[in-house]
């Protein structure tokens, strides 16, 4: 006897723990398949949305043509860029990441756009008068500095993007959307999977917030003791 058939035989609580707990392995696997995805979108947008921004800082007059690019694309639906990227890249990760990690471009350069444009001026010449390159200047002294705004950034796009990959389930690739769609799309409506999938995204939305929220601390110390100090 299928699922469905077992629901119309029978009153069932609305969350079945049981059926969570027989799943374990299968939730573990989407999971798994749901933070790989995020990773590799954010990572792919972050990548790109710095060399964007550094052009956007070294030719100013392209910022305002690469922030309205970013728009442009973050407003395209997400099932229709899916089902564009289909034809050329079939049900792959490429074509769930692509969409994805454009998503995060309008958010990532602004947020580095603006952490960089932060950096006080006499500290980037004080940088200049030790005969920092501007290689050098930038690794070392810029991105640091600037590091809690482009973090702050990062984090927003990183619990957009683990929202929008529920929505690769519908190309096979959904990782935590699988339980949603599929809970979905039963004869009966099975609110378990639809809980499972909904609460266990944003439980790792809110995970890798607060795991992004320790980086930014680690990688700014000296952040906190300002703080400390103003207090």
């Amino acid at each position: 006897m299928n699922l469905d058939a077992a629901l119309l035989g029978q009153s069932t609580p609305l969350i079945r723990w049981d059926w969570i707990w027989d799943h374990r392995d299968d939730v573990l696997d989407r999971l798994l398949e749901h933070l790989e995805l995020t990773v590799l979108s954010v990572g792919l947008g972050l990548a790109v949305s710095l060399v964007l921004a550094l052009i956007a800082l070294r030719l100013p007059r392209t910022y305002g043509v690469i922030s309205g690019l970013s728009g442009i694309l973050y407003t395209i639906p997400s099932l229709a860029a899916f089902a564009f990227l289909v034809p050329v890249f079939g049900f792959s990760t490429t074509t769930a990441v692509v969409p994805l990690a454009s998503y995060t471009l309008l958010i990532l350069v602004r947020s580095i756009v603006e952490g960089l444009r932060a950096v006080p001026a006499e500290v980037l010449e004080s940088a200049d008068g030790m005969g920092y390159t501007r290689g050098r200047r930038l690794w070392t002294v810029e991105l640091p500095i600037a590091m809690p705004v482009i973090i702050g950034g990062l984090r927003v796009a990183t619990v957009t993007v683990v929202g929008l990959v529920t929505v690769t389930a519908l190309i096979g690739l959904g990782g935590l959307g699988f339980f949603i769609l599929n809970g979905l799309r039963r004869s009966i409506l099975f609110p378990t999977e639809v809980f499972l999938g909904t609460v266990a995204a944003i439980a790792l939305a809110a995970v890798l917030d607060v795991l992004l929220l320790g980086v930014e601390r680690l990688l700014t110390p000296w952040a906190r003791r300002q703080a400390r100090q103003v207090d």
